[in-house]
């Protein structure tokens, strides 16, 4: 490892603890956690995801080494990404619609998000790793996150997780996998149960948080010793 750093540039993100990047001899990782889209036409919503999304379309260009980016980046880029694509790109808060269509539905899955992750990527000339290995929905394990098991988002997921790596990496990309299922209707009753009696109990599809753990795995080069394995 050469350096750590949290810091894109001066920005209000980095301060919020969104990024890391760590420098090694041949690659740079890269974690991020992307800010939500949100609902509105406000600073701390739209506005600050598209400044995020263009630092982040000036990053991928500017990278001089090969690139793993990991992290919660709050966007599922294709329907293939989404269990429900119809209730999601329909999805409003308090029957509130926005100006632009293309900023309509849930956050994460609003036409103009999903264009400028695509443009970040293939201007960056990145590959989504799982999906270069995934090509069908996966209505079971395809999904990182699920929304609440109580009420309209029951069974509702997205992916929004993602290990991105630059094109030279693509064809070292032996496996990215999600691990659970989310929050589902049986873990969140079992997540009470511990809780209230402080009982070690197995939850089925449930890893204490409401997005799922992914990993990627990369075959090693001739020169190296070890494969490389990450997790998020």
């Amino acid at each position: 490892m050469i350096r750590v750093s949290t810091l894109f540039s001066a920005s209000k993100h980095e301060s919020d603890g969104r990024v890391i990047i760590v420098e090694f001899e041949s690659f740079l990782l890269l974690n991020t956690y992307a800010p939500n889209n949100g609902w509105k036409e406000e600073e701390n919503s739209f506005q600050r995801r598209r400044k995020w999304d263009k630092r982040m379309l000036e990053f991928g260009q500017q990278v001089h080494k090969p690139l793993i980016w990991c992290g919660d980046l709050n966007v599922s880029h294709e329907e293939i990404d989404v269990s429900h694509p119809d209730f999601l790109s329909s999805a409003k808060l308090n029957g509130y619609t926005p100006p632009n269509k293309e900023d309509c539905g849930q956050p994460g899955f609003t036409l103009s998000e999903r264009r400028r992750f695509g443009n970040i990527l293939s201007q960056g000339k990145l590959v989504d790793a799982y999906r270069h290995l995934h090509k069908e929905k996966d209505m079971d394990c395809g999904f990182s996150w699920s929304g609440h098991p109580i009420g309209k988002y029951r069974g509702k997921r997205m992916r929004i997780d993602y290990f991105i790596v630059s094109e030279p990496l693509k064809e070292r990309i032996v496996s990215c996998e999600m691990h659970g299922r989310g929050i589902e209707l049986e873990g969140m009753k079992l997540k009470y149960i511990i809780v209230r009696e402080s009982l070690p109990r197995k939850l089925k599809g449930f890893y204490g948080s409401d997005h799922c753990p992914v990993s990627l795995e990369l075959s090693k080069l001739e020169a190296e010793v070890p494969e490389s394995k990450a997790s998020i």
